[in-house]
């Protein structure tokens, strides 16, 4: 089994930033790609940006020039700095992990979400 556990969401003011983080524990024998999504409510759960182990980044329109991600591998962790925050970047984030058990079966593992509130 593996776990991810996210962290460092909260409430802040448009223009803020916030740092997510999501680390990976449990039997990995490598994680392939690493990412978030984000859910708003009422709306589809959608890709925010993925990062491959060689750091090969991809963004939804939305929040491109805006958002960073990034991965430390030795860490099994993966990052999202989040700057110029907007009201309509207010969801739950989700980090999510594509990785191969020490069995080399592949997994998808999700985390248990973090929410994001933007609001004056």
């Amino acid at each position: 089994q593996v776990q991810l556990v996210e962290s460092g969401g909260g409430l802040v003011q448009p223009g803020g930033s916030l740092r997510l983080s999501c680390a990976a524990s449990g039997s990995i024998l490598s994680i392939n790609a690493m990412g978030w999504y984000r859910q708003a409510p009422g709306k589809q759960r959608e890709l925010v940006a993925t990062i491959t182990t060689r750091g090969t980044t991809n963004y939804v329109d939305s929040v491109k020039g805006r958002f960073t991600i990034s991965r430390d591998n030795a860490k099994n962790t993966v990052y999202l700095q989040m700057n110029s925050l907007k009201p309509e970047d207010t969801a739950v984030y989700y980090c999510y992990a594509d990785w191969v058990a020490r069995t080399s079966t592949r997994f998808n593992t999700w985390g248990q979400g973090t929410q994001v509130t933007v609001s004056s």
